[in-house]
């Protein structure tokens, strides 16, 4: 498990400046989810995270990473999976040519120092974890289903042991059946050992995973608090659930599936 600590974080894309000043904590063994619509920053700040602002021609501007209290290493992604730092990028983006044993052997490449005994191991968990991959480890894998790529896409991420899994969008497009089951895998790979620091819309399933939530608008921290206070704030139920009245304190159910795989925009 690792700890993340981002201090004060700016980043900007040439002159558009995408976050400002934005402070939050992922504690050690926790499930952290960061809520806003679309152009809110949320996707920035993982490859703040990531070390990956640089494909984007994005920049760190100010602010400080730390990870277990430790400057994040960078500045190339490389260092930061060594250190344990894996992203899972939102749409899935396996490699839809090579077969989806390839693509797992290709997610331990840049993993801490293992041996051929480790990646074993977390080949296993994988195969435990998502049974229809060893099914169809010989299969390509832009021929599976988007539920099945996004296991894909985890399961690779998985093989490098992070230690911090950073998660966009995990269930953006799939089915609500679907959504759930990714949801309940998040927190097998959580309650294993692994930090998770969650960017979703899906503002009812991601409460329910996490025990503390920020909301970013236009890459500012704007609300902040534990994951159950959230929930029942007004704001927050009025503007990300789609629900109006007396708030109880907890999650509510969605009214429909529809509203299950409500995006927010």
């Amino acid at each position: 498990m690792a700890s993340l600590q981002v201090r004060g974080l700016s980043v900007g894309y040439g002159p558009v400046r995408a976050l400002r000043d934005v402070t939050l904590d992922v504690p050690e063994g926790s499930v952290v989810v960061v809520l806003g619509g679309n152009g809110a920053g949320k996707s920035t700040l993982l490859r703040a995270v990531s070390r990956t602002l640089g494909f984007h021609r994005g920049a760190v501007t100010a602010g400080t990473l730390a990870l277990d209290g430790r400057p994040l290493p960078g500045p190339g992604p490389d260092r930061a999976v060594a250190a344990g730092v894996v992203q899972v990028p939102e749409g899935r983006q396996v490699f839809a040519r090579m077969t989806v044993a390839d693509n797992l052997r290709a997610g331990a490449l840049g993993a801490r120092a293992g041996s051929r005994a480790d990646i074993a191991r977390s080949l296993a968990r994988v195969h435990a974890l998502f049974p229809v991959l060893a099914r169809r480890t010989g299969q390509r894998a832009g021929l599976l289903s988007g539920g099945e790529q996004q296991m894909l896409a985890l399961g690779r991420a998985l093989m490098a042991r992070p230690r911090l899994l950073l998660l966009d969008e995990p269930s953006l497009g799939l089915a609500p059946k679907m959504a759930a089951t990714i949801a309940e895998t998040v927190t097998e790979i959580n309650a294993a050992g692994t930090s998770v620091l969650l960017v979703e819309q899906n503002a009812a399933l991601a409460l329910r995973l996490a025990s503390h939530a920020y909301v970013l608008e236009v890459g500012e921290v704007t609300l902040s608090g534990p994951a159950a206070e959230l929930a029942a704030s007004d704001e927050v139920r009025r503007r990300y659930l789609g629900l109006t009245g007396p708030a109880d304190g907890t999650v509510p159910a969605p009214r429909s599936p529809r509203a299950l795989a409500r995006w927010s925009g």
